[in-house]
């Protein structure tokens, strides 16, 4: 499991992405007058858990962590990978842990009944691990999806997540939100500060994704510094900082 995996490519993974955000749609409407902001972790490395989790918390925010139980003690090409005293301190510091498959599996690769079946092994390998909060948030890895993924996983969490590069606003799909990368070297961190440039004068809910976060990242990380400045300029933005749970009670709320 410790090897990059590339999903499909050709045409007919390029119709099915777009099929996928046109199909099995869940809407929600985000109509803020402040914008909200959620920084997530995929897989997570364990320099998610620690260094990513630092710099959060000296601005006085909290995270979402995607675990893949599979991934959980062992090493990737991410580095090191969360444990479970990452899982009960994240908790504890009021972090979310969400859900990102046991396998971290393409569910557009497999059968809406085997991407269900390690959607349930990674809440039983979790609990394992002594992590006993609900899980009501699900990022697609890779950002892989079907129509039959987002329906069979729409009514298990509150939120389904992809990695279509965007700010959340108006109608959205929540079996497949947008979000933002934190990865691409300054390039991509230029970006990513951008579009929270974008948000006193159009609010929206922008999600972060970040992987690995430190001084040598993997071509999908960002460094601790690089990391400090996206925090830097949604903290300039004036938007609310929310985990992915916490925003979409506060959508609940409001619609």
């Amino acid at each position: 499991m410790n090897a990059p995996y590339t999903p499909g490519s050709g045409l007919g993974a390029a119709l099915n992405r777009r099929w996928v955000r046109l199909a099995a749609r869940q809407p929600m409407r985000i109509d803020l007058d402040h914008a909200i902001v959620t920084f997530t972790f995929d897989d997570f490395p364990k320099s998610a858990a620690t260094t990513g989790a630092a710099v959060l918390e000296r601005h006085g925010w909290r995270g979402t962590y995607y675990a893949s139980a599979g991934y959980a003690g062992g090493e990737t090409h991410h580095g090191t990978m969360f444990d479970a005293g990452d899982l009960a301190r994240l908790t504890a510091d009021g972090h979310e842990i969400a859900c990102h498959t046991y396998g971290h599996l393409d569910a557009s690769a497999v059968s809406g009944r085997a991407l269900v079946a390690d959607v349930e092994r990674n809440a039983r390998a979790l609990a394992a691990m002594g992590h006993e909060a609900e899980i009501t948030s699900f990022a697609f890895a890779y950002g892989e999806a079907t129509p039959a993924a987002k329906l069979a996983l729409g009514s298990r969490f509150a939120t389904l997540r992809g990695i279509r590069a965007g700010i959340n606003r108006g109608t959205v799909d929540r079996g497949l939100l947008k979000s933002v990368p934190l990865d691409g070297g300054e390039a991509g961190i230029a970006r990513a500060i951008e579009a929270a440039g974008t948000l006193p004068d159009h609010p929206g809910w922008l999600i972060y994704y970040a992987h690995d976060i430190q001084d040598e990242p993997t071509q999908w990380g960002c460094t601790p510094a690089q990391f400090e400045r996206v925090c830097e300029a949604v903290e300039a933005s004036g938007a609310q900082v929310m985990t992915m749970a916490e925003a979409a009670r506060q959508m609940g709320r409001k619609s």
